[in-house]
């Protein structure tokens, strides 16, 4: 009797489950969220979703958790990290779901973070080829043309890999003096420089021995 009621619950709930059609946010979502367990072997917490999705707050994650688990593709349990997959995606909803959304960043005020909330324009659906977990990524738009002839024009939108450290002869966004700026960055013994890569020759290289900091890494113009 017990395995017939649990038959029936069984049916019931897989019916209902396949008349819930994901949105392409909410596939977007579980991608990243399948992708992140698959590499560390382990849920990640809403923290790391919020970070890894651009979420502005707990919440948007736990409304995106909510939808799935509704529509059976999860299950939550107790714990930070209490997350179970209960079955992939679509193969016909796969080709939507390789992307994930990155925040566009605008102009940087003085001295605040790059990823500060009221420094987010938008979001971007960026690939996952692109995009490559597990680092966080964002889109800054640039301005001038010092980097003109490593084709990065005035107005394009750049996606950036966030990290703090790089090597010499990678585009990098740097900050000096709380101003943001891209340029080509050349390690040497006593000095480090920044180099226009320009076919204006009013842009000039900066020379630095101390005080500046790596945002993150030129992957190239969208």
């Amino acid at each position: 009797m017990l395995d017939n009621v649990g038959t029936f619950v069984y049916n019931y709930v897989y019916m209902n489950m396949k008349a819930i059609k994901l949105s392409e946010r909410q596939i977007r979502f579980l991608s990243a969220l399948t992708l992140y367990m698959r590499r560390e072997k382990r849920p990640p917490t809403i923290r790391e979703l919020q970070e890894i999705m651009g979420l502005k707050s707990p919440r948007g994650v736990s409304q995106y958790l909510g939808v799935l688990e509704e529509a059976g593709y999860i299950k939550r349990g107790k714990g930070a990290r209490n997350i179970q997959i209960l079955k992939s995606i679509p193969s016909a909803e796969i080709g939507r779901a390789e992307t994930v959304e990155v925040p566009i960043v605008g102009d940087i005020a003085c001295g605040s973070p790059f990823l500060a909330e009221e420094n987010i324009e938008d979001y971007s659906s960026v690939s996952i080829k692109l995009a490559k977990p597990p680092y966080h990524y964002f889109i800054l738009r640039t301005k001038g043309n010092s980097m003109d002839k490593a084709g990065i024009n005035d107005g394009d939108m750049v996606l950036i890999r966030q990290q703090p450290v790089a090597e010499s002869g990678q585009d990098v966004v740097a900050l000096i003096n709380d101003e943001a700026t891209i340029k080509r960055l050349n390690k040497f013994e006593k000095h480090i420089s920044l180099e226009p890569v320009s076919s204006d020759k009013n842009n000039r290289r900066i020379i630095l021995e101390h005080d500046f900091q790596i945002q993150g890494v030129v992957v190239r113009t969208l």
